[in-house]
């Protein structure tokens, strides 16, 4: 397809702001449509351009030891506006990648106002557009309203699958008691300091977790009750549920950690928090993503050393997502097999994260932007992250099973190990697959199948 017209881009989240990004600064005129702040979602809380609804945390940073680590440096190899505005904005959280929630998407926001290639329209679209729109890409999320599900539903004829995601909530550092907490990070990774511990003994867990699984949770409407959880975010108190120690070996492990007030003990298990803005004045609780009632929040997460005075900015809570079954709607390019002209991309193809859904909205438009010039898109190798999610979503999975995933080691195509042999260790197979992958990129870049025309340093100064 060699046009002149605009591609239209329906959602401002992650994915939908990345792939204008890209299809700019390939030169292609773009109409991004987000209909916040005019119609807001249960998610929601600004009508600024990906804002970041759920964590803070882009998770590992750790390229050798984590294949979304390793995505985050194909990304920023690719000119990602979403990973330069997080390292930016970066605020300390060890090995991870975290950012002032408020900063990034400012900046998000900032630079594709700036770009003279694109138009953002503050509407709600109920539909898919018509011939007149030669080239759409939908990244409205798993949040989709009810209209443009029901669209995609008729093109497809397939249903939305769904799961439920939730949110943790956001405490105020001046609550917080450090004559009972501490700053340290599990193993002393990053800057060492960089999460503040809540410390529990075996008595106090074993009567946290029972008085969590009698807790009320907020009930669900009729047509949620069905509806499965996504396995990588559940409900602290569903994971109680599966077992008493459930949570100590999940977010409340305490490896890696001593006490400083209690003669530099391993604790039981431990609640971490983990900065959520530049000043170092809020604080998230990582891993406790909850639909318990609120008043039930509080008086539960209260009870835990060191909160017993917590002042919470936000309290956890819980929304139903929707994704396609890409597999089986989608070719290997994010185009619907029903309609060629609508790619779609972030998390209602079924990737789940945030680094994940930019990358998909980086790769639908970037392909979007070689159609347009008349261009074949080039896929990126399979061994990359950023290629094996690519194909995971598209081709790779079993569409009689599919469910959202994160990136991950597991989606890479096998080691011989260079002669037939095995790789052995988990570390050692880790640090051979991102080798792998960095060579493979280095080759596809090489080849020119990564040139849009952008660059970090653009991104960077839009907002000068």
């Amino acid at each position: 397809m060699s046009t002149s017209q605009p591609v239209h881009v329906i959602g401002g989240g992650l994915a939908g702001s990345e792939a204008a990004w890209q299809l700019a600064s390939a030169g292609v005129p773009v109409l991004l449509h987000e209909m916040r702040p005019q119609r807001s979602t249960p998610a929601h809380q600004t009508g600024t351009l990906a804002e970041l609804v759920c964590s803070n945390s882009f998770r590992s940073d750790e390229a050798d030891a984590n294949a979304v680590g390793l995505l985050h440096e194909e990304l920023r190899r690719l000119s990602s506006l979403i990973l330069t505005a997080a390292d930016r904005h970066r605020v300390p959280a060890g090995s991870a990648l975290a950012v002032d929630r408020i900063g990034f998407s400012t900046e998000v926001e900032a630079a594709l106002a700036a770009h003279p290639l694109v138009t953002i329209i503050r509407e709600e679209v109920a539909s898919l557009g018509a011939a007149e729109w030669p080239s759409v890409i939908v990244a409205t999320g798993p949040l989709t309203t009810p209209l443009l599900a029901q669209a995609l539903q008729g093109l497809t004829g397939e249903d939305s699958l769904a799961f439920f995601d939730a949110i943790a909530p956001i405490i105020h550092r001046h609550s917080i008691d450090f004559t009972k907490a501490w700053f340290q990070s599990r193993y002393d990774k990053g800057g060492g300091n960089d999460y503040i511990n809540c410390p529990l003994d075996r008595p106090q867990y074993e009567t946290f977790v029972a008085a969590l699984t009698a807790a009320e949770t907020m009930p669900f409407k009729d047509w949620e009750r069905d509806t499965p959880y996504f396995e990588g975010c559940l409900p602290i108190e569903v994971m109680a549920e599966r077992g008493r120690e459930t949570l100590m070996f999940g977010p409340m492990k305490p490896v890696g950690l001593a006490n400083p007030h209690d003669g530099g003990r391993r604790p039981y298990a431990v609640l971490q928090l983990r900065q959520d803005n530049a000043l170092g004045t809020l604080f998230n609780m990582v891993g406790f993503q909850t639909k318990l009632k609120h008043a039930e929040q509080v008086r539960l997460f209260r009870s835990i050393p060191g909160l017993e005075q917590a002042e919470f900015a936000r309290l956890g809570g819980i929304h139903r997502n929707l994704f396609v079954n890409s597999p089986r709607v989608l070719d290997d390019v994010l185009r619907l097999r029903a309609d060629r002209r609508i790619r779609l991309a972030g998390q209602i193809t079924g990737c789940e994260g945030y680094v994940e859904s930019a990358a998909i909205g980086l790769l639908a438009g970037r392909f979007a932007a070689d159609e347009w010039h008349g261009r074949t898109p080039v896929l990126p190798p399979a061994t990359t992250s950023i290629g094996a999610l690519l194909r995971h979503i598209t081709t790779g999975a079993v569409a009689a099973t599919f469910q959202p995933m994160n990136a991950n080691f597991g989606l890479f195509p096998p080691l011989d190990g260079g002669s037939g042999a095995p790789v052995k260790g988990k570390a050692n197979r880790r640090q051979a697959l991102s080798a792998r992958a960095r060579r493979d990129m280095e080759d596809w870049l090489t080849a020119g199948n990564a040139v849009c025309g952008g660059t970090a340093e653009t991104a960077a100064a839009s907002d000068r």
